[in-house]
């Protein structure tokens, strides 16, 4: 199935998705920062460009899209049109993710994935990060 966007309208909608400050990246920063955890943000020394660095603990936090970063939920699908491209795309990210946590590991750092479905709703998310609050704290 062909695009539905032109070439130039297609680079501007992929233009507009943010891969930081994302709203569920804010609420879990929102969350750890309310139990006093204070972090830093999107540190490129680090491999992978964690979302939220806590030093203190040596400890990693990405907080990953189901549909970018291809979850096992209902979101990390593979869209109908375009499989090939998006296919590939898709398996890239994934790769992408294994080596720079891979890399994170090796070099000491706790690392804590945190995906998106997992905060949807209060009460998922206040299950999953009291999960990641216990992790920390280990």
């Amino acid at each position: 199935m062909a695009d539905v966007f032109s070439k130039t309208k297609r680079s501007e909608v992929m233009a507009r998705i943010t891969y930081k400050d994302t709203k569920p990246e804010l609420k879990v920063r929102k969350y750890l920062h309310a139990r006093g955890f204070r972090y830093s943000l999107h540190i490129k020394t680090l491999p992978g460009t964690p979302d939220i660095v806590l030093r203190k603990y040596k400890t990693a936090i990405q907080v990953r899209g189901c549909f970018w970063h291809q979850h096992s939920c209902r979101d990390g699908h593979i869209p109908k049109s375009r499989t090939d491209y998006w296919s590939k795309k898709l398996l890239r990210n994934k790769e992408r993710d294994t080596q720079s946590d891979i890399n994170l590991i090796a070099l000491g750092w706790k690392l804590i994935v945190v995906w998106e479905c997992e905060l949807r709703s209060k009460e998922r998310l206040e299950k999953k990060m009291g999960e990641v609050v216990n992790n920390i704290s280990k």
